[in-house]
């Protein structure tokens, strides 16, 4: 019995022990080292669907469970740098006593006879008495910036003297740093938040939303000793409430202040990049009011909290809109402010944002025509695979010209599939040619592509729409290629004219999708791929670069006399025949094409907006932040007093020689880092001290 007690506390000292070892502290600190990495590589707090599309179902769900998308705030970190904080929190508690009492003691006990056994020793006679020569040794040492003490002996007399005491108080500095710096970044992360939600009963709110529509349940009190959040203040308004992101969703936080935004400025650079912004704010703090500016890298502090400037957004710009329908009907104007939606059908209208600097590279490159617009030298013999152009340029010598405004919606279905559209206002000068560019892509990880219409007469997208409609309609199609086979056919042969008509109509016909018939998954839906499929599926193999030639040349003519029809039917004068025509029809035999691919059935188009700014601030209430400044002052103190500060001890041992008048004197260093310098040090004291020749 007594045995297995005795046994008891023999291992809660080993575990002791453990814990207060460096190499278990370090071991520690290699794990949070390696999640470090972990959490850098891998980005953090993704949406799931990121985290799917990149590692697959499988493995998505087992990084999940493993916290590698919150490495910083999973509870396994959290385990361990506790231990490391435990850790190197007991190493400093065990060694500080020991440093501490080593700083007084200078080993002046030592035996003269041991001083021989150092690897720094030397010996001589000093012409004056003992004495004198403890005197003008002491002295020296002192001058010298040694700290010395002195031992009588029977014998003769020691004196042991040090240099560099720091260097054991580097230990304790560094050491303490970490456990500071440690503790000061728990007490500023998501940690203390959940402890804050835990203690209040409070649930994260994964929904959507208006912040004034989320229930108490989800917000946490103004008391909340540590959080980070982000509070969208639009101008001539005022908000009290942070939100604060969590993992799984978020959180909101009650300021004890309101914050007003006055007035937003912002200036930018060449490239449409924010050069600076700044915002006029008022706090109102009860019945107080102060006013102060907050800028870039110049928060603003108020009873503790900190107000940065984080970025800006659209606070709900007031936009003027027309709907657009591609497949024939009158404009359609709407009013919409960016943050809300409306029901257009059986679609929903959800106004993103508005962009009023767009900052874009026009640069030529004297490549002349690359964006493929002449039709003429497109393959139809080459499968399309993409069928909306892109709307950048090349990363060649750069022109960065601004655009113009932009806004960006998205049209969402009622099984709640949402596509996002970014259309710009104005017409944007592309391989010399004006063009209204809409973009669209089907989720956030694309890049957009842009359907290119180009502009008529006008500078407007009236006679590309007129076209388009008129496109549909089968009786001006017929009309159209009963037209083309009149003007083509040769005098000399009228016999042609009504074979020239029939294939007139059905490449119109095949170019509008009216006799497209999507089979075993084909999505072609008209438009030049519905022109190659019709060549591959019933044309020889050896006739396809000589028929794709003549069917572009007839779909061009048939085009353009659809083109006159249809400004014809408008009560419109004939499209004069010259090179802004010819311009004109060749862009717009490929954005017809793309039309037909566009996943929606209508355009939507700004005609003016009234901007409106929301400044975006980080307001942070962080305790742990003086502990962290505090841990990196000591660890730069504690870091160099350890490399660059080295601890050395000197000896010196004074006895009377035969000749009472003369005094045999022996010494000896150490030191706790062997270097080169130590030798040089080590001959000038004997020059010094033992009046040696070096």
């Amino acid at each position: 019995m007594s045995s297995a007690s005795s046994s008891r506390p023999s291992l809660a000292r080993e575990l002791l022990d453990l814990l207060a070892s460096m190499r278990f502290a370090i071991a520690l600190l290699s794990v949070i080292c390696i999640a470090s990495v972990i959490g850098t590589v891998l980005r953090q707090s993704e949406p799931m669907g990121n985290y799917i599309n990149q590692f697959g179902p499988f493995w998505a769900e087992v990084f999940g469970k493993l916290g590698l998308y919150t490495v910083y705030s999973a509870p396994w970190f959290l385990v361990i740098l506790a231990f490391l904080v435990i850790s190197t929190s007991l190493c400093v508690l065990r060694n500080t006593p020991k440093i501490l009492a080593d700083l007084k003691n200078y080993k002046e006990g030592v035996r003269e006879q041991s001083l021989q056994a150092h690897h720094h020793k030397a010996i001589a006679e000093l012409p004056s008495n003992p004495q004198m020569a403890l005197a003008e040794i002491g002295s020296t040492l002192t001058a010298l910036g040694w700290k010395a003490r002195v031992q009588q002996r029977e014998h003769g007399t020691m004196i042991a003297a040090r240099r560099g005491a720091s260097n054991k108080l580097g230990y304790i500095a560094a050491h303490s740093a970490i456990v500071l710096i440690l503790i000061g970044g728990v007490l500023d992360g998501n940690a203390m938040v959940r402890l804050a939600m835990w203690l209040q009963g409070k649930e994260i709110f994964d929904g959507a939303g208006f912040i004034a529509d989320i229930k108490p349940e989800h917000r946490l009190s103004a008391a909340n000793p540590s959080f980070r959040g982000n509070v969208s203040v639009p101008e001539k308004q005022r908000q009290g409430i942070a939100v604060l992101s969590l993992p799984n969703g978020v959180v909101l936080q009650d300021l004890p202040f309101d914050i007003e935004l006055k007035k937003f400025s912002v200036e930018y650079y060449d490239t449409g990049m924010p050069k600076s912004f700044a915002s006029d704010i008022v706090i109102h703090d009860g019945g107080t009011r102060r006013e102060a500016t907050v800028k870039v890298n110049e928060p603003v502090i108020h009873n503790g909290l900190a107000i940065y400037q984080s970025s800006f957004e659209d606070g709900g710009s007031q936009l003027q809109l027309q709907l657009l329908p591609l497949t024939g009907g009158k404009p359609v104007p709407l009013a919409g402010r960016v943050g809300t939606k409306t029901g257009v059908g059986e679609l929903t209208l959800e106004l993103d944002g508005l962009r009023v600097i767009n900052v874009e590279n026009m640069a030529d490159n004297g490549a002349g025509n690359t964006s493929g617009a002449d039709v003429r030298k497109v393959d139809l013999g080459e499968r399309l695979s993409k069928h909306l152009g892109s709307g950048a340029k090349g990363d060649k010598a750069k022109s960065l010209q601004n655009v113009g405004p932009s806004f960006s919606y998205k049209l969402r279905d009622a099984a709640g599939q949402a596509r996002e559209f970014n259309n710009y206002m104005v017409p944007v000068a592309l391989d010399g040619q004006r063009l209204f560019l809409a973009g669209v892509r089907e989720s956030a990880s694309e890049n957009f592509r842009y359907l290119r219409m180009p502009v008529d007469e006008n500078d407007r997208l009236d006679g590309w729409l007129r076209l388009r409609h008129a496109l549909g309609d089968a009786g001006l199609r017929e009309a159209a290629a009963r037209a083309y086979a009149r003007s083509a056919t040769p005098p000399t042969q009228p016999k042609m004219q009504e074979q020239l008509q029939t294939t007139a109509l059905r490449a119109l016909t095949l170019f509008s999708g009216a006799a497209t018939t999507a089979s075993n998954g084909d999505d072609t839906k008209g438009g030049l791929p519905a022109l190659s499929q019709f060549i591959e599926r019933d044309v020889p193999e050896t006739e396809h670069a000589r028929v794709s030639e003549v069917l572009l040349r007839i779909l061009n003519g048939s085009l353009f006399e659809l083109h006159q029809l249809a400004r014809a039917r408008d009560g419109l004068a004939p499209a004069v025949v010259n090179e802004a025509t010819q311009a004109f029809m060749t862009q717009a035999v490929l954005s017809l094409s793309d039309s037909l691919y566009y996943p929606a059935p209508m355009l939507v188009q700004m005609d003016s907006f009234e901007q409106v700014q929301a400044s975006v601030f980080q307001v942070a209430r962080a305790p742990g932040q003086k502990l962290v400044y505090l841990g990196a002052v000591l660890l730069i103190i504690g870091v160099f007093a350890m490399l660059y500060v080295k601890e050395r001890r000197l000896w010196v041992w004074i006895a009377p020689s035969a000749d009472t008048a003369s005094s045999q004197v022996r010494m000896a260093m150490s030191s706790t880092r062997e270097s080169p310098d130590n030798a040089t040090l080590f001959a000038q004291l004997k020059a010094v001290l033992l009046k040696e020749m070096q």
